[in-house]
This record gives structure tokens, sequence and C-alpha cells, in this order.
């Protein structure tokens, strides 16, 4: 029999602030002192197990031992989530919602995708070079907004963009927000529901009529395992996630960015003759800058997992950012290295599939890992294509530093451009 020892534990009735003060840190920061990929805490209330590393990814995105619902902080779900969504389901439940989204990235679809985001950075780009200065980073959530809309099948109308774009944004820069940003996340994600399920209606109607292979299309007519549709709102709440995610990808167009300037000899090898190189380019930005930091799950039973004894519906933290900063996983993991990556398109998904985890971890079809993580890998390699070589610019004087505090967090400027023209 396994021997049980005591995990090791947080002190406090209540550690939500030291999340805040210390943000994409706070579980690295606890896994290190108590030299421990479980540490126990306090956080909302409740008694939380903190996870961190490749065996630890490998535990938490087991489907025996952790359930999804009942796991996200309702501030989560007011704001980024939703409710009723993919990520809050189990099971055969899950499985089927999941499915609906893994039909929409066909190669062909993910192609198209593609190519509306380069449609959408050109037609951007005439407008910039006639202005003394853009933000980048807001200038991409405009960008990719169009693109995912038109994507999936959403009628966006020019004056729409601005008002659709900072709802959106509001849900991706609120979950763990105080005061009024936390506010106008909540105010963005009723408003946005309200939006798109104003759109599903006009399908159901039949006064609106996309293609059969748009997620406004399969959304609007998905059936649940009871072969009923979609109520309105949880309707709404999945096509924003798809969506929503398609627009957070501009915090990884400002890191491009941000890496062009830090490192601007990988121009040289973004030009070279290694056809894997801007892949491998685009992964290691995924792995070295912070996105989303952490997720949560339940567990379903009582369990030993290297002789820690975890109890049925115990709250579990698996931290991402600590993951992908791991010397355990990747050989000087604060050194930023595309090379790292040069193996990978040989290696079998199953052997990768707890390490890097920018979006999530385990099996895309039986798991939780974010399937949009195809479409955000080909729109960066569109963007760092579109900085590299279809566009010239400077950059001004300014704070390109970024606080692991704020979560998500972004460069303080926003990536500032200057002189912006079309190359040739």
């Amino acid at each position: 029999m396994q021997e049980i020892r005591p995990f090791p534990k947080e002190e406090g009735l209540e550690n939500g602030l030291s999340v805040l003060r210390e943000g994409y840190l706070y579980i690295p920061n606890r896994l290190k002192i108590y030299q421990s990929d479980a540490v126990k805490t306090r956080l909302l209330g409740q008694e939380a197990i903190l996870l961190g590393g490749e065996e630890a990814a490998e535990l938490f995105y087991d489907e025996d031992k952790f359930k999804r619902e009942g796991a996200a902080p309702e501030p989560a779900v007011a704001t980024l989530l939703g409710k009723g969504g993919v990520q809050q389901l189990d099971d055969e439940a899950h499985r089927h919602r999941k499915k609906l989204f893994l039909d929409l990235m066909s190669k062909e679809r993910i192609e198209i995708w593609a190519k509306l985001v380069e449609k959408q950075l050109y037609t951007a780009t005439k407008e910039w070079i006639t202005r003394d200065s853009i933000n980048f980073y807001e200038e991409s959530q405009k960008v990719l907004t169009k693109a995912a809309c038109e994507w999936c099948g959403v009628p966006l109308k020019d004056k729409e963009v601005d008002k659709r774009t900072k709802q959106l944004i509001s849900m991706i820069e609120s979950p763990v927000a105080v005061s009024k940003r936390h506010i106008e996340g909540r105010i963005g994600r009723k408003q946005g529901e309200k939006w798109i399920a104003g759109v599903i209606e006009q399908v159901r109607s039949g006064t609106l009529h996309p293609g059969e292979e748009t997620a406004l299309y399969r959304v609007a007519w998905h059936e649940d395992l009871a072969g009923e549709q979609l109520d309105l709102k949880t309707a709404a709440v999945e096509l924003l996630n798809v969506i929503r995610p398609s627009v957070a990808i501009a915090l990884y167009f400002a890191f491009t960015a941000l890496t062009l300037q830090q490192f601007p000899e990988e121009k040289t090898k973004l030009n070279g003759d290694n056809p894997y190189y801007l892949h491998m380019f685009i992964q290691e930005i995924r792995r070295y800058y912070p996105f989303f930091p952490f997720n949560g799950a339940i567990t379903r039973k009582d369990f030993v997992w290297n002789g820690y004894q975890f109890k049925k519906d115990t709250l579990a933290i698996f931290d991402f950012y600590g993951t992908n900063h791991d010397p355990r996983i990747w050989e000087n993991p604060d050194r930023f290295k595309p090379e790292r990556f040069s193996d990978w398109h040989q290696s079998p998904t199953d052997q990768i599939q707890f390490k890097l985890l920018a979006q999530g971890g385990g099996s895309y079809a039986a798991g939780h890992r974010c399937p949009g993580e195809w479409n955000t890998v080909r729109a960066m390699e569109i963007v760092t294509d579109f900085l590299v070589n279809k566009i010239d610019y400077t950059l001004p004087e300014q704070d390109n530093g970024f606080s692991l505090v704020n979560m998500p967090t972004t460069p303080k400027s926003g990536m500032i451009f200057e002189s912006i023209q079309l190359k040739g």
C-alpha cells in the first residue's frame, strides 16, 4: 500500500489576495517554496490544491479523477466563460458538445480563417498608414473581431466593430480584475450574449442564412444528447466561445511584435531555409509569454497521487505559466529559444499534450484542451509573416514591459507603431 503523506499547506484562512498580488507567479511561488507539485491552500472560502508540472498535468487532465462542473468561480463564469458552456461539462455531454467545436476545425476552415486574418490586416494597414501612430494591441483586437465574425458567419457592420470589440475584450480582461474593470466584464458578457442570441434567433426564424459550414449555423441548429436544440442563452454562450477566444489572440499578436523588437535576430531566421522555423518561433512565444494563468477542476472521488490523499469534491487549480517555465521540462526556460521545438513536428500528440500548456492540455477530442489552438497558431503565423515581410514600421520610445501581476497581461504600451508602410 502506498504511504500517505500530508500535503504541504499554505497558512491562512483565505489567500485570494495573494493571487491578486502575485498574479501568474502565485502558484509557481507556492510550489517552489514547498518543493512540491501539489500544495494545499484556501481560496474563495474553500480548500484548494495547487498543481503544476508535467506529471501533475497528466493527473489534472485525467477525466476519471476530475470534473469541470462547478469548478469555475462565479467571477469567471460571469465574465470570461458564460453559464452552461462546453468548458463546464463532463463525460458524454462534454464529448458531444466538444465535437461541435472540433468539427469546425477542418483544414479547409482553418485556412479560410488564416486568409480572413490576413485580409483584415491588409485592410487595417491601409488606414494605419494615414495615421501618425497606432496601438498594435488595440488594433489587433478589431482585426480579429472582424475576422472572427466573418469566419463564424456573424454579420458585423463597420459601425459596430468598436462596440463589439470592446464587449469581447472586456470579457477577456476581467475575470480576475477588481472594481471597474470586472464590472465592465460582466456588462460586456450580458451585452455580448444579447447580441449573439439575437443573431441566432434570426437564423432559427429563417431571416438570416449563414453557410452550413459556419459556427453560427452549426451552433444555431446543434442538438444536445436528448435531441433538443440548445436554449438561446446557451447557444449564445457557445458561439461566443468561438468568437471570444479568437479575439483573445490579440494578446499573442502584441507579444509577437514585442518578440521581434526584443530579439531582432529572429527576423533573419524567419526568412531562412528552415520550413519549420516559423512554427517553432510561434510555439516558443506561446510557451515563453503569459497567456491565461491557470484552470480549475473538482475531484470526482478519493484517490492517492504521489503519496498525497485527494478527497472527493476538492477544488484543484493547475498552473499553466509555471509549467511552461518548468526547468524539468524546458532547458533554460527563461531563455527565448525557438529551436527547442525543432523536433516537435515529429512528436506524437500523446508525448506533448502535457508539456506545452498555453491553451490547456490533454486530448482535444476527449479532454479539455482548446480546439481553437489550431486557429491560434495559424493566425500567429499570418501576423508574424505580416510584421516581418509585408510591412515596415518604427517603434518609438515606449514602455514595453509587461506585468506578471495583471492577468491576462500584455506589453504596457500595447506596442506603438509609427511610420507604417506596406512593403513593395
